[in-house]
């Protein structure tokens, strides 16, 4: 990970540096891919109050950026601050990515004995099926069949022109088309 420490309108300390350094490397514990994390500090004077912006940007794996700017009298106290919604953040991220999984023959309801059977040394082969086989559907049958099966939510079919269409029910009861 790329690590950048900047202090602008405001001379960055070795302590303050070492400091921001240590909240860098803490966010290693998420075990996200950090492509690079960059600090800023900057003196805040405005309205006649003094303070200090801390901003920490986090760009990760997949184009996912992380922008947490905090204010704060200290600049510890703006670090501190900082570092947690940061933290919050990759939180959730981390949390989405574990929930994204692939689905697994378990998943889709096959028995462990049903894979073994087709999975010995070799790899489950996957054959896409012509729609063409069947006969090709009005949209008034893809209608009937979705008012048919109430769980149903879309059917994939052929119309009397050969393109392959889509119809699925909308949220206020109609039924759309692609």
């Amino acid at each position: 990970m790329n690590k950048s420490i900047t202090g602008r309108h405001f001379e960055l300390t070795e302590p303050i540096k070492a400091y921001a350094d240590t909240l860098i490397d803490s966010l290693e514990k998420y075990h996200l891919d950090i492509i690079s994390a960059s600090t800023v500090i900057a003196a805040n004077e405005k309205n006649g109050k003094k303070g200090f912006v801390t901003e920490f940007i986090i760009n990760l794996k997949d184009k996912n950026t992380i922008v947490i700017t905090q204010v704060d009298k200290d600049v510890y106290a703006a670090m501190d601050l900082a570092i947690e919604r940061v933290k919050k953040s990759l939180r959730r991220h981390a949390d989405r990515v574990k929930d994204h999984k692939v689905m697994s023959f378990k998943d889709m309801g096959v028995e462990a004995e049903a894979v073994s059977e087709y999975t010995t040394d070799e790899e489950l082969e996957i054959v896409p099926m012509d729609l063409e086989l069947h006969k090709p559907l009005d949209f008034d049958e893809a209608i009937e069949a979705l008012k048919a099966e109430k769980k149903r939510q879309f059917i994939v079919f052929n119309d009397n022109e050969g393109l392959m269409r889509v119809m699925y029910k909308r949220a206020d009861g109609k039924f759309g088309l692609y």
